[in-house]
């Protein structure tokens, strides 16, 4: 990131905002509010089809984390065309969307279809100003890599790891079939491309500590990434975890502890890091447990006032690491050969919903 962008986050702190939010950098960024619009490519995971491992992320149903696996499968086109005209009717005043690739893995693909869809959403409307690519940190090989820097050249994208913590048994616990060394490669060779790397972290995971989180706050720090999104970790019907929870097995993050957590977190990473998420939630028909991350609103509320009370902001306990993320070497791409197979090759996967997606206008 130049200066000038350090500079211009900074923003946040002469607001008087207790950490730096995602919505009111969007606005200086854009001269307006940018809405996401979620976008369903169908994609799957690599420890879905047997590439690294089966079964999925124990806590995973994307009909409840995406809006758009909630409805039949239709073309991204349609989604798009479909999200900005919902959006618009919710608010009066929009500036620009972001097309946010959100459920399962928006890089395991051949990347020349990777780039087919990624090139149409970015030109479906006028009004389009971004993308945002949710992904694996095992699945971004060079190839991605490089697509995502040239789309960025002309556009706002942001590349987002699903990283979740940084300790192995957390990881093995939600079958996620990668290792933290797996974030640290791909951060390593994403970070100062052009584009913007965003960490994915989820909070309240069986087994972990308090301090065990806060070790994730400051790895967070010290890899260096733009933006982060803070998840409680919630669960749904029709998921391992969810039947572990209703079963009484494992119980959630109280969310007095779960307050306290996010400020904790957030007092320790760098001012300049955008947040882009406090807190996750479901659809209330899909949600077991817990209930109270359905008051997102309320969530924030509590989360200001904690900051208050102590009278920090985010950034106030960080400490530079002894090696600053933009003097760390880059290395040799480690992305697994399975996964690599299926991304590093022409031609096209059956994909359901970029099926008939090159209709652009």
């Amino acid at each position: 990131m130049t200066n000038s962008h350090c500079n211009d986050r900074l923003a946040w702190q002469r607001e008087g905002l207790p950490f730096n939010a995602f919505g009111a950098a969007l606005r200086r960024r854009f001269g307006g509010r940018i809405q996401r619009v979620s976008v369903d490519a169908g994609f799957t995971c690599p420890n879905v089809d047997g590439a690294v491992a089966r079964g999925g992320c124990n806590f995973c149903d994307n009909r409840s984390f995406s809006p758009s696996r909630r409805v039949r499968l239709k073309r991204v086109s349609e989604q798009l065309e479909g999200g900005i005209t919902s959006v618009r009717r919710r608010y009066k005043q929009v500036a620009g969307f972001l097309a946010y690739f959100q459920p399962a893995t928006n890089t395991y693909a051949p990347v020349d279809q990777l780039e087919e869809v990624f090139r149409m959403a970015l030109r479906w409307h006028p009004d389009i100003v971004g993308l945002a690519i949710g992904t694996r940190p095992d699945c971004v090989p060079e190839s991605v890599i490089e697509l995502t820097r040239e789309l960025a050249r002309e556009h706002y994208v942001s590349l987002e790891f699903g990283m979740q913590t940084m300790h192995q048994p957390g990881l093995d616990w939600m079958n996620r079939a990668h290792t933290h060394d797996h974030m640290v490669n791909a951060i390593d060779r994403s970070r100062g491309q052009g584009f913007e790397c965003c960490v994915h972290i989820i909070l309240g995971i069986p087994g972990e500590t308090h301090a065990m989180m806060m070790q994730t706050a400051d790895e967070v720090s010290r890899l260096g990434f733009d933006a982060i999104k803070l998840h409680n970790l919630y669960a749904v019907q029709g998921t391992p975890l969810g039947e572990e929870v209703a079963g009484g097995k494992i119980q959630m993050m109280q969310q007095d502890t779960y307050v306290n957590t996010v400020v904790d977190f957030l007092e320790r990473i760098p001012p300049t890091t955008i947040v882009e998420r406090i807190s996750g939630d479901a659809p209330p028909k899909f949600l077991i447990a817990p209930q109270w991350c359905l008051e997102k609103s309320t969530l924030k509320l509590q989360i200001e006032a904690e900051f208050a009370r102590r009278g920090t902001r985010q950034g106030s306990l960080y400490r530079p690491p002894a090696l600053l993320p933009e003097d760390r070497p880059r290395p040799a791409d480690k992305t697994p050969a399975s996964i690599r197979s299926q991304i590093d090759v022409r031609g096209r996967l059956p994909v359901l919903k970029m099926e008939g997606a090159t209709g652009q206008r």
